[in-house]
């Protein structure tokens, strides 16, 4: 966000309006938990977050967080690091568990900002060590955000460059290695980042930072059109949009979750038809608020006593007197407020 929208931003919020005076109702949630600081200091360093539930015994599931000027850590839901890999600029994260082949984690790579790349690694679910696989190409361009699909037994990244391109590259995964095949590219008209895939549906999720979320086909041979499904409003949703989460429930229905960072909070939509289904921001407790939130990730099932029915990971972007990190609460908590929000 630029300094000059920051402050017309935080303009708004001062007078609790938005869009011609409209005021949207807000749920307030606290932080359950947080993530220790990245190692990069005074600047705009963490970024996104993605996260491994461990089915046998949820509280040692591992979250994985990129500080974007440095590398990728791995965090336990204490907040702890216990890895960290070097990587440099990478900047969104992504990870696929399957089963028997193991937990297969993937990262754009902007180190060269005309060549953007994917980064794989397999995950130690037992050390929290990321073992490098190696990377596949991931478009002309600078890369920005990345998410993955199980397609027909088959795992495809979304590669979104800055600019809007998305390339769909197939992961060919061995033991100890990786290649990776582009299969067709799509786009939106502007810079991009945040994007999830519903495996149910096959539907990929775009946000295009100025203009809202836009809707794809995720299946490789789909045409590549897509339909800008949600705008953002000034009201539900404020410019920027980054950071898109998703919850399944049963066949088609859920939960997408958009970091509307424009003001600081949230926006949910209900599944499949994307209705709106209120805003929250996570704030009020003794851990602190989060705000300019870029990346987000959420996971349902029990994790623990204070995330019994899933967890939401949010990117902090202002975190001072500390480096940025990230806020970890409680999706039972977030939906109990969503349902009785306060403006």
């Amino acid at each position: 966000m630029t300094a000059r929208l920051k402050g017309l931003v935080l303009g708004v919020l001062a007078t609790g309006l938005v869009a011609g005076g409209v005021q949207a109702q807000t749920a307030s949630v606290p932080a359950r938990g947080q993530t220790v600081p990245v190692g990069t200091v005074a600047d705009d360093a963490a970024d996104d977050p993605a996260i491994w539930r461990d089915p046998r015994n949820p509280e040692k599931s591992l979250v994985v967080g990129t500080d974007k000027k440095a590398g990728l850590h791995v965090y336990r839901l204490s907040g702890e690091s216990v890895h960290f890999n070097p990587a440099g600029r990478v900047n969104n994260v992504d990870l696929v568990d399957l089963g028997a082949r193991g937990v297969v984690v993937v990262a754009s790579d902007r180190n060269d900002p005309a060549r953007a790349l994917l980064k794989v690694y397999r995950l130690d679910t037992r050390t929290g060590a990321l073992l490098p696989l190696g990377q596949a190409e991931g478009g002309a361009g600078e890369a920005y955000g990345v998410c993955l699909a199980v397609i027909d037994r088959q795992v495809h990244a979304f590669s979104v460059l800055k600019d809007g391109q998305v390339v769909q590259v197939r992961l060919d995964l061995g033991r100890d290695k990786v290649s990776g095949t582009v299969v067709r590219k799509l786009g939106v008209p502007s810079q991009a980042e945040g994007c999830v895939v519903d495996n149910r549906t096959r539907t990929l999720y775009v946000g295009e930072e100025r203009a809202g979320v836009w809707v794809f086909d995720a299946r490789p041979g789909a045409p590549a059109e897509g339909r800008l499904a949600i705008r953002a409003d000034g009201v539900q949703l404020v410019p920027d949009v980054e950071g898109l989460a998703l919850a399944a429930e049963g066949r088609t229905g859920g939960w997408l979750v958009v970091s509307s960072q424009g003001d600081n909070a949230y926006a949910l939509y209900r599944l499949p038809e994307l209705t709106p289904a209120g805003r929250f921001r996570i704030s009020g407790g003794e851990l602190g608020s989060t705000e300019e939130t870029d990346g987000i990730a959420l996971a349902l099932g029990r994790f623990s006593r204070a995330y019994p029915d899933g967890l939401f990971i949010a990117q902090d972007g202002d975190n001072a007197p500390n480096a940025q990190n990230f806020k970890l609460a409680s999706w039972a908590e977030i939906l109990r407020a969503v349902r009785t929000p306060t403006p």
